[in-house]
């Protein structure tokens, strides 16, 4: 009888995964715990050189920002030392140590203060005032900028607590969780007075500095850190509760400024997703969009056909269904074109369904009906009148100080092959004037005009 090998228990496999996960993805073993708290207590300082490579840093990443120079803007990230003081912050929360905690602190100060008065002078010299998009960018924070910094933070700690060092690691979370520009950002609000862009540049930043401290605090939690010691007891106890409710001070603010994010992201997407839609399907330009989460308010302009109250009521109802109750939507359109087109959409329903009823006899005068609907239609979408009527009676007045009353109208006649409008000025003359004179200066306005609106049509008449 042939012997078979039994197939591996399905525990067996389980365990091999999760040695396999716990191998792949285990950083406990390569952790120098000692080497990593005095790594980060060197970064902290600001002193001597930091100082003014912090100073040069922010220079050159406010001209990357006011030329739109990424390679510049990036250049500066590298050399920034602003990174320090917020790892130094978020390790002494998790190690316990409050000494470290106040340096920490004080440096992550100071660098700040100082960003932002060398950015200051540097965006108060009025040639390098300018909007650019570099600078627009920084304003506007969203839930993307909060996993960036927070990724960011798990990364550089982690790349900071080996024991061979991950240089490209450390390099690429200095890059990408972006430090320097918001604080140049602010620096630019504050010369220039523009305070949405001090306002949002200095939200951004707050946003990157929290969320490094609190991944930094999870990772020295995680890996086991040793804690500092204190010889009194109780002050080793009140230090720990000080230094834990400082942790929460910091985790609070960033689950609500994620949350908040990540609802304001939601919502412009969702408002998005509807005008997309919109102009797809009506082949409409919309213009000047602008979205607030905060006051739930969408406001655009349409070229083209108008929105209708009942589309924006499903809009509302729409988003009230996805949570988003009370949306105010500002558009800007013609009135005039909403009323015309409502009108021209009746006359049309008018002239098909009387279409079925006719004879063949009546097609001929429908087929007229329908000329003179589709004039009617242009009449209504241009302009009133070509005549710039107030500014011809103003003149007429100045000129001929004889005539008492003006009026002006068109008239539309067809021959029932084409059609023709002839533009006529109605004068009122003073009764003193006598017949010959008004003949003359009749004609020499009539000439006039015909050359000032380049229309040998127009015709003078006298209005009784």
């Amino acid at each position: 009888m042939e012997n078979t090998q039994p197939n591996p228990p399905l525990k067996s496999l389980w365990q091999n995964f999760k040695f396999l996960l716990k191998s792949t993805l285990d950083i406990r073993e390569d952790t120098n715990h000692e080497a990593t708290i005095e790594e980060v207590k060197v970064g902290i300082s600001i002193k001597g050189q930091g100082a003014w490579v912090l100073i040069f840093s922010i220079l050159i990443a406010s001209a990357g920002l006011n030329t739109s120079s990424t390679a510049v803007v990036i250049g500066a990230m590298l050399i920034s030392p602003l990174m320090g003081p917020i790892v130094g912050i978020g390790l002494s929360l998790g190690i316990n140590d409050v000494d470290l905690m106040r340096k920490a602190i004080k440096n992550f100060g100071i660098m700040v203060v100082l960003a932002l008065f060398t950015s200051f002078l540097f965006f108060s010299i009025p040639i390098f005032q300018d909007e650019t998009p570099e600078l627009i960018a920084r304003t506007y924070p969203d839930v993307r900028d909060v996993i960036i910094a927070f990724s960011g933070g798990l990364a550089l700690i982690v790349a900071l607590s080996r024991r061979n060092k991950q240089i490209n690691t450390i390099a690429g979370v200095a890059i990408a969780t972006a430090l320097m520009p918001p604080l140049c950002t602010a620096g630019y609000g504050l010369a220039t007075g523009k305070w949405s862009f001090f306002g949002g540049a200095l939200f951004l930043f707050t946003i990157n500095t929290i969320f490094i401290a609190l991944a930094t605090f999870i990772i020295v939690k995680s890996l086991k850190f040793p804690m500092k010691e204190y010889l009194n007891s109780s002050k080793r106890k009140r230090i720990s509760q000080l230094l834990y409710f400082i942790a929460f001070l910091i985790l609070a603010p960033s689950i609500y400024m994620f949350y908040g994010l990540y609802k304001k992201s939601d919502f412009e997407r969702k408002v998005n997703l509807i005008l997309s839609e919109f102009k797809e399907n009506n082949d409409v330009i919309l213009l000047n969009q602008q979205i607030s989460y905060n006051e739930k308010t969408v406001a655009f302009a349409t070229v083209g056909k108008s929105v209708t109250i009942s589309l924006v009521n499903k809009w509302k109802e729409k988003l009230k269904k996805q949570g988003y109750d009370g949306v105010a939507f500002e558009i800007a359109q013609s009135v005039e074109n909403l009323e015309t087109q409502t009108m021209l959409e009746k006359l049309e329903s008018t002239y098909y369904t009387s279409q079925q009823n006719l004879n063949n006899k009546e097609e001929i005068i429908v087929r007229q009906e329908k000329e003179l609907l589709l004039l009617q239609k242009q009449l209504y979408l241009s302009e009133k009148s070509k005549v710039p009527f107030d500014q011809i009676a103003n003149e007429i007045k100045i000129n001929y100080t004889n005539i008492d009353e003006i009026a002006f109208s068109k008239l539309i006649k067809t021959n029932f092959t084409t059609f023709d409008t002839i533009p006529i000025i109605y004068l009122k003359w003073n009764k003193a004037i006598n017949s010959k004179t008004v003949s003359a200066d009749e004609e020499k306005i009539q000439k006039w005009l015909r050359l000032k609106l380049q229309n040998e049509k127009l015709i003078i008449q006298k209005l009784n």
